[in-house]
């Protein structure tokens, strides 16, 4: 017998019954015992380790008709929180969420510079205050995960973010020198599609999210994991070229993807060519139910190229479930239907289209939940969502 083996197993069962636990919401010692064909006594000492652990707790359901009341076992969403950041051009966002997902403080701050020592300060700044304002926990905050929109390697190092200009950036380590909290980093539309996965989609194994916001970003989960590629750069789809000899981007080539189909590529038009420094949702909102041609015009042809990118990633990627993340095709009337009437091909494939129901909190809530899953350690993870 190898040293260490049941050691191993007994953290692979540890792993099994909290994730479990936590799909489940409740559920007892017995059907515990059912659903991961783990023994009852294995199940017992298991549960009474997580019980001192202050992991778990114990509920005694009031209204049970048959027999004696069973004791149901839930994971303990106040043990410690989880700090999600998506650091953005122009702003950064934090959320503190509990073990179980569930948003505790939210605040953004407006960024007016991209050097990366005053961010890098800002960061440490704010995530110290977290630190000392939730300590009313058994493990406080279990870890922090931030957004980078931009490239990722495999070891978490910010290899490129176009409009921050920031290349090759350790950022993590310079964070972990300061704060005595695990870091992770991670791309944006990777955690969206994270939260996906984990808030709604909880049996789908292959899902494909596109983010639209700042830019397009392809987040990939393929057997409950991120598709990465070979250094950590794959879902760069914003740039795949639609339109040869296109608009200039900022990678260096012409008519990128996310020229023509982002939501930043329809306010960049907007603001220069009405003179408007910071056209908003609301501003396009009121130009949509006005029945303004010239913004009815960009939305469908938005729409067109959008569907040429879909296209071509479900031909490449056949994913079970895609979903869309962009606020204006929420506003847009029949914006989904529009889409799909431009998906014909007879070999394309896939289940399911739809806009996110999360939304802009995607991103944020995806890189709490990556915290919470790297805390439990557990494989997957399914979490309830909160509209």
């Amino acid at each position: 017998m190898v040293t260490g083996d049941a050691a191993y197993i007994k953290k692979i069962n540890r792993s099994l019954i909290i994730r479990k636990i936590v799909k489940e919401g409740m559920i007892s010692r017995a059907d515990l015992s059912k659903a991961t064909d783990l023994t009852r006594a294995t199940i017992s000492a298991q549960a009474a380790d997580l019980l001192e652990e202050g992991l778990i707790v114990e509920t005694q359901l009031e209204h049970y008709s048959v027999g004696r009341k069973p004791i149901m076992l839930s994971l303990n969403g106040q043990a410690g929180y989880a700090l999600g950041i998506d650091l953005d051009y122009g702003q950064i966002s934090f959320t503190l969420s509990d073990l179980l997902g569930s948003p505790v403080s939210s605040i953004v701050i407006k960024l007016n510079t991209t050097d990366y020592s005053e961010i890098l300060h800002l960061l440490i700044e704010q995530i110290k205050k977290f630190e000392t304002n939730y300590t009313d926990s058994r493990y406080g905050i279990v870890g922090v995960v931030i957004a980078i929109h931009g490239l990722v390697t495999k070891d978490e190092v910010v290899h490129y973010v176009p409009r921050l200009a920031w290349n090759n950036i350790n950022l993590k380590d310079d964070l972990q020198k300061e704060i005595g909290i695990s870091v992770y980093l991670e791309n944006n539309a990777n955690l969206c599609s994270f939260a996906e996965r984990v808030f709604v989609h909880h049996e789908t194994d292959n899902l494909l999210c596109a983010t639209l916001y700042s830019g397009i970003g392809i987040g990939l989960m393929m057997n409950s994991e991120f598709f990465r590629g070979h250094d950590g750069y794959a879902g760069e789809a914003g740039h795949m070229i639609v339109v040869p000899g296109g608009r200039s981007c900022k990678c260096g080539n012409k008519g990128c993807w996310e020229k023509y189909a982002s939501e930043s590529s329809i306010f960049e038009y907007l603001s220069e060519n009405r003179q408007i420094e910071n056209v908003t949702y609301e501003h396009i909102q009121k130009w949509l139910e006005e029945g303004d041609e010239e913004v009815h015009g960009l939305m469908e042809q938005s729409i067109y190229y959008l569907s040429i990118g879909l296209n071509n990633m479900i031909n490449i990627y056949n994913p079970d479930v895609l979903v869309l993340d962009g606020e204006l095709l929420r506003m847009y009337p029949d914006s989904l239907n529009k889409i799909k009437a431009n998906l014909n091909s007879s070999i394309s494939h896939y289940r399911e289209l739809l806009i996110s129901s999360i939304g802009k909190k995607s991103c944020v809530l995806g890189a709490c939940a990556l915290a919470i899953k790297h805390f439990l350690d557990v494989p997957t993870l399914n979490l309830p969502y909160e509209v």
